[in-house]
């Protein structure tokens, strides 16, 4: 048999990224303020129901948060596996190519 190259390519140096861990930061931030609104949303619905006045307004707020930080988190996410490089850009549709 004859000798064959390795088909591995050279070893990528890893390196600090300070994006990554910003955007580690953030999720960890937008998942802990979710759980926080969710939390709050389920007292404030015990409330609610017990009959204290203001007390709805205050679970649809909640929830509204509760959403809006679980969105931001996943986008975070979404965009903390780019940076990392375990998903790329979508290609574009219609076979043009952009211009990047």
């Amino acid at each position: 048999m004859a000798n064959r190259g390795k088909r591995v390519g050279p070893k990528r140096k890893r390196s600090f990224r300070p994006t990554a861990l910003l955007l580690a930061v953030g999720i960890t931030f937008a998942v802990g303020a979710w759980g926080y609104l969710v939390k709050a949303a389920i007292d404030f619905g015990i409330q609610a129901r017990d009959g204290t006045p203001g007390a709805w307004t205050y679970l649809g707020l909640a929830c509204a948060g509760a959403v809006a930080c679980l969105f931001v988190g996943l986008m975070l996410v979404s965009r903390m596996m780019r940076t990392l490089g375990i998903t790329s850009a979508p290609r574009p549709i219609g076979g043009r190519r952009s211009s990047r």
